[in-house]
């Protein structure tokens, strides 16, 4: 038996399963596994054979736990108990090496190649599409670092970094893929490995209706159930009328939903009613709540921060917390009916549009996807009540159209046509549309009133 264990067992008071559960948030199942396993938490047993847990064994209990917060795995932390234990020393008094890491850093386990160097061998391995060569950086990465690690500091900054190359010209959209591919096999390998849960709590984690951005939501999933989170991944593009029947079934304790752009994010308000007719809180996150942060308090449920770090630990913190489910602000009437109007005017807009185009003889091959990306991008400001986020700039409506690389003359000469089409057939009720493309055009020194 476990010295500190002993040292304490005659003192103190003596705590039955229910207890324990109770302390520690752990189910008795997870509880009895760790015991059989591990040796920890080391019970007594009465005469009937019923355990009976001490103080120390829930502390012990709490140890692990805070230990799996920090990214270790259970087997690890028991590990690291017992070699604080061989060398005197209270593991409970000890300061651990996870406790000083730099808070937003996972540190690595051994000494070898810096993780920056690594990341860039793989970047450029994908970049020259050397699968072979990048599955033995990634075999290197993960001798020498944790897989949370690997996982944010190579995986998801590579993407990043090569996701920057894609939008500044210097990257293909078929090197992004393959970049993309590769990661997304390596993480669901990694998803599909982890232990079984720990914690009692069901967490679900999907991407907002319209979105297909995975890797994010699918790399926190991931870091959840490393830390012993049972966690229901979802996965993209899920209906807000679908997922109703979900929560009925599942009985979450908290709903995770990532958006990356303007337009989906407007679509969190629907999963947010789902979630409040069940009474469960809605969490969220995505790159659009980074770049637009005056939409984090449009959104009926609570941000999780601006990195996947940051949304563990407010997972962490939260869930130990009675949270209220949130309810949003209201949209006003004007904005209502003015949605409602640019419902009803959209289709004619856009005939216009294409219209002017043809009579003047520009070029029309991406012209559908570009009229919906701005419908889009307008419907959500409207949905949200805020048309401030339409920021009154070109150059962000050729941030917005970026992936259609076109000229910078044809995006000006697209903004003018839809701001004739939409003064022409917009009426009062949606006059905020029209003053946003023309403060858009004279910004650009385009027209002038």
């Amino acid at each position: 038996m476990n010295k500190l264990i002993e040292a304490t067992r005659n003192n103190g008071p003596v705590f039955n399963i229910k207890a324990v559960v109770s302390q520690t948030g752990l189910n008795p199942a997870t509880i009895r596994a760790w015991e059989r396993r591990y040796g920890l938490p080391c019970p007594t047993r009465t005469v009937g054979g019923h355990r009976q847990y001490s103080q120390s064994d829930i502390d012990i209990i709490k140890w692990l736990i805070a230990r799996q917060d920090e990214g270790v795995s259970i087997s690890h932390s028991v590990d690291l108990w017992h070699s604080f234990v061989d060398k005197g020393e209270d593991p409970l008094q000890a300061e651990t090496a996870a406790a000083k890491k730099p808070a937003g850093r996972v540190a690595p386990v051994f000494e070898g190649e810096q993780i920056d160097q690594l990341r860039k061998a793989w970047v450029s391995a994908c970049l020259a599409y050397d699968r072979e060569k990048a599955e033995q950086v990634l075999v290197r990465a993960f001798a020498l670092y944790t897989p949370e690690t690997v996982c944010v500091e190579l995986l998801l900054n590579g993407l990043v970094e090569v996701g920057n190359g894609w939008y500044n010209g210097a990257v293909t959209v078929q090197q992004e893929h393959f970049t993309s591919a590769l990661s997304l096999q390596r993480l669901e390998m990694l998803v599909s490995a982890t232990p079984p849960p720990t914690r009692p709590e069901r967490i679900i984690v999907a991407t907002a209706p319209g979105d297909f951005h995975i890797f994010s939501p699918l790399l926190l999933t991931f870091l959840l159930r490393r830390r012993g989170w049972d966690v229901i991944y979802l996965g993209a593009n899920v209906p807000a009328d679908e997922l109703e029947s979900t929560i009925e079934h599942v009985q979450p304790k908290l709903i995770i939903v990532s958006a990356q752009l303007l337009h989906t994010a407007a679509t969190l308000k629907e999963i947010a009613i789902a979630a409040q007719l069940h009474n469960v809180p809605l969490a969220f996150g995505g790159l659009v709540f980074n770049q637009m942060p005056e939409l984090q308090r449009l959104i009926p449920g609570y941000y999780l921060g601006e990195s996947l770090l940051d949304a563990v630990q407010w997972v962490s913190v939260s869930l130990n917390q009675q949270l209220p489910v949130s309810s949003g602000v209201e949209v006003s009437e004007s904005y209502q009916r003015a949605l409602q109007h640019y419902y009803e005017q959209q289709a004619t807009i856009e005939s216009q549009v294409w219209g002017t185009f043809t009579a003047t003889g520009k070029p029309t091959e991406h012209l559908s996807s570009i009229n919906n990306d701005i419908a889009q991008t307008i419907i959500a400001a409207l949905k949200l009540g805020e048309v401030q986020l339409l920021q009154s700039d070109i150059s962000w409506i050729e941030h917005l159209l970026i992936g259609y690389r076109l000229p910078k003359e044809l995006v000006a000469d697209f903004v003018v046509a839809y701001y004739e089409a939409a003064r022409i057939h917009l009426d009062e009720s949606a006059s905020v549309i029209v003053d946003w493309l023309a403060q858009i055009l004279i910004t650009a020194n385009i027209i002038r009133t």
